[in-house]
């Protein structure tokens, strides 16, 4: 492994990050997740055109820059030290590379280059609170998480020479902005149940608005309904998508045997990376605006920074900082150049990090960290929102060890 950067990625890091400190500070970030959209729709347009971020890790004979992972993990990070919130995650990192691995050359062709140039965007939309199962994360995704013949989940069937969605997806990532639905369905009954992948295109869902429904003709057939969800983290906007008998495109061409599993678990391990990265950068940041007010404030006649026991806590946490930085490069390498799948490990760490830094920040401020006037409470929702969706950090931590058969009674790697 090669731990040192290219010009271009320092460049990649360098430009993004003065750009976002112009563009992002804490009052734009508010003021972003209380749009409908839930992000800046001019910054996203700088960010896909003139620094060409969905499309980074894209081919270039899709529209875009042909980097790998690495060079997303190095942009997430930067968006994480500022809470960017855009659609980066959602497009580029769940979805985008999807269709890549598994879409028909006419399905690549047609809305690769508009996600890359940042006309389209895309969501992943799972059924109930399976995101992290499905991405291999917490558990096997070859399992029943998609629906399973029972109620609930999402189910397809075939009609008219087409297909057809029922069913409702919980937590699905700009779920109530994106152009471009990729849903993982049941399908096949249960003597032939398997999950395959759909796309609800941008032509049905594109007028809707962020919350209500939208009906798919004129007959009165229930068509796509997409509410915007409350939730923890406003930088990090989710959705509940309910589907009704609603037409969709298999991801794919039809009669060919896909992976679907295999293809949701290779995003998981790149995504998990990605993430772990954005979560050491906003833990990065948090920890500097700590150092920053434990110079400044004055407690019996000195510096809070200048106790012993504060410096040693800030040291405690400038290690865990670092640590979970290093898993997080290393994590980036090995998804980019296709050796163990240990994004999930990297992603356990970063969160691990992100919840102790933050959670030390809030105390450190003397408690005004949580006030709404204060940036810190925005880290400490972030790392707890962050850990409710993709973790818990156990979860990961024990599938990782399952895969790796640590305590399956056999002989222990050494």
């Amino acid at each position: 492994m090669d731990a040192t950067f290219t010009a271009e990625q320092e460049e990649i890091r360098r430009t993004l990050r003065e750009l976002l400190l112009k563009r992002c500070g804490p009052e734009e970030v508010r003021t972003a997740v209380q749009s409908e959209g839930g992000y800046d729709p001019v910054l996203w347009e700088t960010l896909a055109q003139q620094l060409g971020l969905p499309g980074l890790a894209l081919p270039e004979a899709y529209g875009g820059v042909g980097c790998s992972v690495t060079e997303l993990v190095l942009a997430s990070e930067e968006l994480g030290r500022s809470l960017a919130p855009s659609p980066l995650l959602a497009t580029a990192v769940l979805s985008a590379p999807l269709l890549v691995a598994l879409g028909s050359e006419r399905q690549r062709a047609a809305l690769l280059p508009r996600i890359a140039s940042g006309e389209l965007t895309a969501a992943l939309a799972v059924p109930g609170a399976s995101l992290t199962t499905a991405l291999g994360l917490t558990g096997d995704n070859r399992g029943d998480w998609a629906g399973g013949g029972r109620a609930g989940g999402v189910q397809a069937r075939q009609a008219d020479g087409g297909w057809r969605l029922y069913g409702q997806a919980d937590q699905v990532l700009d779920g109530h902005s994106a152009g471009l639905l990729v849903v993982a369905a049941h399908t096949g009954g249960f003597a032939r149940s398997r999950t395959l992948l759909f796309l609800v295109q941008d032509s049905l869902v594109r007028d809707s608005p962020a919350q209500g429904s939208l009906g798919r003709d004129g007959s009165g057939s229930a068509g796509v309904t997409r509410v915007r969800l409350t939730s923890l983290d406003e930088t990090r906007s989710q959705a509940r998508v309910q589907l009704r008998d609603v037409e969709a495109e298999l991801l794919g061409e039809e009669g060919e045997p896909s992976d679907v599993a295999g293809a949701l678990a290779a995003v998981g391990d790149s995504a998990a990376a990605v993430l772990a990265a954005e979560a050491v950068g906003a833990a990065d940041r948090v920890l500097e605006r700590t150092v920053e007010y434990v110079k400044q404030r004055e407690q019996f006649g000195r510096a809070i920074g200048s106790f012993q026991a504060v410096k040693h806590r800030l040291a405690d946490l400038y290690v865990q900082v670092q640590a979970a930085r290093s898993a997080a490069y290393y994590a980036a390498w090995a998804a980019a150049v296709g050796e163990e799948r240990v994004g999930g490990l990297a992603l356990a760490q970063a969160l691990e990090a992100l919840r102790i830094t933050s959670s030390e920040a809030v105390q450190l401020h003397g408690g005004i960290g949580f006030t709404w006037e204060h940036e810190a409470h925005l880290y400490f929702k972030r790392a707890a929102g962050d850990e409710l969706l993709f973790g818990p950090v156990h979860r990961l931590r024990e599938h990782a060890a399952d895969e790796a058969r640590l305590f399956g009674g056999g002989e222990v790697a050494v």
